[in-house]
Protein backbone atom coordinates (compact mmCIF):
# COMPACT_ATOMS: atom_id res chain seq x y z
CA UNK A 1 0.00 0.00 0.00
CA UNK A 2 1.10 3.55 -0.75
CA UNK A 3 0.62 6.55 1.10
CA UNK A 4 2.06 10.43 0.49
CA UNK A 5 1.82 12.89 3.00
CA UNK A 6 2.70 16.68 1.77
CA UNK A 7 5.35 18.87 3.24
CA UNK A 8 2.42 20.93 4.68
CA UNK A 9 0.66 18.47 6.41
CA UNK A 10 4.01 16.91 7.86
CA UNK A 11 4.73 19.40 9.61
CA UNK A 12 1.56 19.82 11.57
CA UNK A 13 1.35 15.68 11.66
CA UNK A 14 4.60 15.77 13.08
CA UNK A 15 3.97 18.14 15.81
CA UNK A 16 1.03 16.12 17.06
CA UNK A 17 3.15 13.05 16.96
CA UNK A 18 5.46 14.47 19.11
CA UNK A 19 3.25 14.69 21.97
CA UNK A 20 3.85 12.97 24.72
CA UNK A 21 0.69 11.31 25.05
CA UNK A 22 0.83 10.26 21.27
CA UNK A 23 4.58 8.41 21.45
CA UNK A 24 3.27 5.07 21.46
CA UNK A 25 0.48 5.79 18.60
CA UNK A 26 0.97 6.41 15.13
CA UNK A 27 -1.28 8.05 12.41
CA UNK A 28 -4.33 6.33 11.23
CA UNK A 29 -6.40 7.33 7.95
CA UNK A 30 -9.10 5.22 7.79
CA UNK A 31 -12.92 5.67 5.56
CA UNK A 32 -15.34 7.04 7.24
CA UNK A 33 -18.12 6.04 4.18
CA UNK A 34 -17.54 5.23 0.85
CA UNK A 35 -20.46 5.42 -1.87
CA UNK A 36 -19.67 4.85 -6.19
CA UNK A 37 -16.26 5.56 -6.92
CA UNK A 38 -14.92 7.51 -4.27
CA UNK A 39 -14.71 7.15 -0.25
CA UNK A 40 -13.98 9.89 2.54
CA UNK A 41 -12.05 9.57 5.03
CA UNK A 42 -11.00 10.91 8.76
CA UNK A 43 -7.72 10.43 10.16
CA UNK A 44 -6.89 9.79 14.55
CA UNK A 45 -3.46 8.32 16.59
CA UNK A 46 -3.66 4.66 17.18
CA UNK A 47 -2.03 1.55 17.31
CA UNK A 48 -2.04 -1.33 14.45
CA UNK A 49 -3.99 -4.56 14.09
CA UNK A 50 -3.62 -7.78 12.62
CA UNK A 51 -6.03 -6.02 10.82
CA UNK A 52 -3.49 -3.46 9.21
CA UNK A 53 -0.49 -2.38 7.51
CA UNK A 54 2.12 0.09 8.97
CA UNK A 55 3.18 2.06 5.49
CA UNK A 56 6.17 4.49 6.30
CA UNK A 57 5.78 7.66 4.27
CA UNK A 58 8.82 9.69 2.60
CA UNK A 59 8.28 12.50 5.34
CA UNK A 60 9.12 9.31 7.83
CA UNK A 61 5.33 9.30 9.40
CA UNK A 62 3.93 5.98 10.12
CA UNK A 63 0.90 5.81 8.68
CA UNK A 64 -1.98 2.56 9.56
CA UNK A 65 -4.01 1.74 7.02
CA UNK A 66 -6.47 -1.21 6.69
CA UNK A 67 -5.06 -4.11 4.40
CA UNK A 68 -8.21 -5.41 2.52
CA UNK A 69 -9.69 -1.69 1.96
CA UNK A 70 -8.68 -0.91 -1.70
CA UNK A 71 -9.58 2.62 -1.20
CA UNK A 72 -6.99 3.84 1.11
CA UNK A 73 -3.65 2.29 -1.23
CA UNK A 74 -2.37 5.76 -3.23
CA UNK A 75 -4.06 7.52 -0.40
CA UNK A 76 -2.37 11.65 -0.48
CA UNK A 77 -2.72 13.75 3.27
CA UNK A 78 -2.55 17.62 2.50
CA UNK A 79 -2.93 20.11 4.68
CA UNK A 80 -4.38 23.88 3.58
CA UNK A 81 -4.43 27.15 5.17
CA UNK A 82 -6.82 29.02 2.68
CA UNK A 83 -9.79 28.96 2.03
CA UNK A 84 -10.06 27.42 5.46
CA UNK A 85 -7.07 25.65 7.81
CA UNK A 86 -7.40 21.80 7.62
CA UNK A 87 -6.93 18.67 6.37
CA UNK A 88 -7.77 16.98 3.15
CA UNK A 89 -7.30 13.19 2.21
CA UNK A 90 -7.82 12.33 -1.29
CA UNK A 91 -6.92 9.02 -3.62
CA UNK A 92 -6.14 10.31 -6.84
CA UNK A 93 -4.72 6.57 -7.85
CA UNK A 94 -8.38 5.79 -7.56
CA UNK A 95 -10.06 9.19 -8.90
CA UNK A 96 -10.40 10.96 -6.05
CA UNK A 97 -9.32 14.33 -6.17
CA UNK A 98 -11.56 16.01 -2.87
CA UNK A 99 -15.05 16.10 -1.26
CA UNK A 100 -18.16 16.76 -3.67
Amino acid sequence: MKCKISRNAAKVLLAEIDKEENKELKLRVYITHKHGDHAHYGMGMDTPTDNDEVVTTDSGIEVILQKDEPMLDGIRVDYFYVPEEGFAVTNPSKGNHGDH
